[in-house]
This record gives structure tokens, C-alpha cells and sequence, in this order.
């Protein structure tokens, strides 16, 4: 069983802790979101200080109210952004902006600490542009207090770079939650693809499981019974091997669920030759195996156990041929060439045989005019071919 078929749930026993552990967005929300949002709140209390270094009376009232109806505004606006409101929060980014202006005459270079929060909410609002704005806030932090000469204050180094990487870091932080936000769904599509895998492996290995182990019982169930008509004490031996097929049907269904179910090419090929004997089809089986890698022995038993069972269900036929190579195998009979029932038989062994990269090709066996005769081509050949034998073949044909 290839190491894909044995691996279980593996997350079944983590628990709650362990997932918080693991979760590459804890430190982006809850609690360490908050302290990061919280953060942001000392640029009020910077603005604040410049309100108090440079107005009085009215005027520092008025500075301080400034103040707080920012630090609302910004309250609102995160819960906003956090909704995706999106009109509504470039609404309050416009209110803070204004405020942000109007507390320029009060607490004069000190105001643009508060301008830092309306810019650092644009720019995540308006990613494509966010190199304009934190350009634009920058530069106006930088000149305005140089150009303001009533003011007598140099250019706002300060507040400019403080805007700057104030910017980046909370860019940075969104930036980095909407990575690990696609990281966690990614895992879930995984989780969730590995789950639709697992169901598939479990229906394909049941199907061919129950499907050969029922058509075995019900081959020697009928021999039985044709051998307890005739009073040949063959009969009970039949039966005993009835009973000895249903058990190990019952331990194969239990490996299948599990994920340990082993198929070997020399079991499936001893197991073939029995069904057909018991089913009154001249078995033409390989005896030995070597010729096949080891890698493709299990894969191998799957399509002979395919084939096999195939055979003796809708075949009709009086003879079946096993071929092995290295890299293929093909199973022929000489019955009527018709297809069988659709089924999801075929359908699950191409997935495995694709899985390795090979091809499957199944049909009615070509047969001449003379060969054919009024009836059409009898027989049908099942041939299952790895990449690795069509390159050895072109190897070959390059050496000749």
C-alpha cells in the first residue's frame, strides 16, 4: 500500500490549544489586534500636547474637542473597515482629514501626528495608491510648517517620517493578515480536497474489494451447488471455501477503511487462477512475478484483480490470458467483446493507473475478416502501459 493509502487522519487528536498554536493568524486578531489598534491612539495624545503648547482658553477647548472627535472617528472607522463598509469608511477618512486641517491653527506641526491616522486607514483602503498618499501626507508635514512663517518653525522632519513608517507598518500588518487569512483557507481547501480523496480511495478500494470478493462467492457458491446436486463431495469443500472467502472479504472491507489494505501481484494472480478454475475458464496465468518492478507489484495486482473479475463477470468466455513486462500488463479473453454494465470498476483503476502516469486502454480485441467471421471480433483486452516502459521501448528501437 503506497504511503498516500496509510496515512490517516492525522489531525484527529489536536486538540483546541494545539490549533491556536498553530494558527498563523492568532497573533492578527483578538487581543493583539486590539493592542496594535490601541496603539495608534498616541497620536491624539501627541496632538493633544501640541494643543496645550501652543493654544489657551476657547481656543485649547476647542483644540482638545478636535482631538477626541478624531479619536472617535477612528473608533468608527475600524469597526467600519473591519465590516467592509467601504463608503462609509471613506466617509469618516474624509471627517478625519478635515478635523486633522482644522486642528492646524491650534496645535500647528503637532497636528499632523493626528493626520497620521486618516492617511494610514487611505492607504488601506486605496492600496493601488498608496504610494500618492503617503507621498502627498509626507511632503505636507514636511513643508507646511516651514512654509507657515508666522509660525517660525523649520520643515516637520519628525512628522513626516513618523507618517511614513507609521504607514508602512500598519500596510505591512494588513498586508501580512490577508496572507495568512488566504494561508488558513488554503489549508481548509486542502483539508477539505484531502477529505473528498480519502472518501474516493475508501469507495474505489471497497468497490474493488467487495466487487471480486462477491463475484468469487458467488462463482463457488454455484459450483457448490452444482457439485451437492451431482452428490460429489467436492461440495463441502466448496462451501468451506465460501466461508474462508467471506471472512476474508469481511478483514479486507476493515483493512480498506483502515488504509492497510495490501495487494500483492502473486496473491492476485493465485486468486485469479482459482476464480477462473471455479468458474470453468482455462486459466493462462504467469507463475512468477520478478519481471515486474517491485514499485508497480501492488498497483500490477489491482488491475489483474480488475480484469479478473471482469472476466468472469461479463465475458463469457472459455479462456483468459495474463501477459506480464516490466512496465505493463495486459488481460485477454476470448468471449464475445462486449462491453460490461457501466461501473465505477474501470473508472477507479484508470485513476490509479494515472496516479503512476500510466495509460489504460480496454476494448474489443481486433479481429480479421476471417478471424471475425459473421459474429465480429470476439474477446476483449485490457491493457494497462507506464511511461517508463514507452521510454525503455524508444530507448530500444534508438539502440537498434
Amino acid at each position: 500500500m503506497s504511503a498516500s493509502h496509510r496515512t490517516g487522519p492525522r489531525d484527529a487528536g489536536v486538540s483546541v490549544e494545539d490549533m491556536e498554536r498553530t494558527d498563523p493568524q492568532r497573533w492578527a486578531r483578538g487581543w493583539r489586534r486590539g493592542v496594535l489598534a490601541t496603539g495608534m491612539l498616541i497620536y491624539p495624545v501627541v496632538a493633544a500636547s501640541g494643543v496645550a503648547r501652543y493654544a489657551g482658553g476657547a481656543t485649547a477647548v476647542a483644540g482638545y474637542a478636535i482631538v477626541v472627535a478624531v479619536s472617535a472617528c477612528y473608533v468608527l472607522t475600524a469597526l467600519s473597515f473591519a465590516g467592509g463598509h467601504h463608503m462609509r469608511t471613506w466617509t469618516l477618512i474624509g471627517v478625519m482629514t478635515a478635523l486633522s486641517i482644522a486642528e492646524l491653527p491650534i496645535a500647528r506641526d503637532f497636528a499632523f501626528f493626528l493626520a497620521v491616522i486618516p492617511i494610514a486607514f487611505a492607504t488601506l483602503v486605496a492600496r493601488r495608491h498608496m504610494g500618492l498618499i503617503v507621498a502627498a501626507g509626507a511632503a505636507a508635514a514636511l513643508v507646511v510648517p516651514w512654509a507657515v512663517r508666522p509660525w517660525h518653525l523649520g520643515p516637520g522632519w519628525t512628522q513626516a517620517l513618523t507618517l511614513v513608517f507609521t504607514c508602512l507598518t500598519v500596510f505591512g500588518f494588513s498586508e501580512t493578515a490577508l496572507a495568512n487569512r488566504a494561508l488558513v483557507e488554503a489549508r481548509a481547501e486542502v483539508a477539505r480536497l484531502a477529505s473528498e480523496a480519502e472518501r474516493a480511495r475508501i469507495a474505489r478500494d471497497l468497490h474493488d474489494l467487495l466487487g471480486h470478493s462477491l463475484t468469487v462467492i458467488t462463482v463457488k457458491s454455484g459450483l457448490a451447488r452444482r457439485l451437492a446436486e451431482s452428490g460429489s463431495p467436492r461440495a463441502v469443500e466448496e462451501i468451506a471455501a465460501v466461508e474462508g472467502l467471506s471472512r476474508q472479504a469481511l478483514t479486507d472491507v476493515r483493512a480498506a477503511v483502515s488504509g492497510y489494505r495490501e495487494v500483492t501481484l502473486a496473491g492476485e494472480l493465485a486468486r485469479g487462477r482459482e476464480l477462473l478454475r471455479a468458474a470453468g475458464v482455462v486459466a493462462d496465468l504467469p507463475t512468477a512475478t520478478d519481471v515486474v518492478d517491485a514499485e508497480h507489484q501492488e498497483l500490477f495486482g489491482w488491475i489483474v484483480r480488475e480484469g479478473i473479475t471482469n472476466v468472469v463477470r461479463h465475458a463469457r468466455a472459455t479462456r483468459c490470458t495474463v501477459s506480464l513486462s516490466a512496465y505493463g500488463v495486459e488481460i485477454r479473453d476470448d468471449g464475445t467483446g462486449a462491453p460490461g454494465p457501466g461501473g465505477a470498476g474501470l473508472t477507479g483503476l484508470r485513476e490509479r493507473v494515472a496516479a503512476a502516469g500510466g495509460t489504460v486502454e480496454a476494448g474489443p480485441v481486433e479481429a480479421g475478416p476471417v478471424e471475425a467471421g459473421p459474429a465480429g471480433p470476439r474477446g476483449w483486452l485490457l491493457r494497462v502501459t507506464l511511461p517508463v516502459a514507452r521510454d525503455t521501448a524508444q530507448a530500444q528501437e534508438a539502440a537498434a
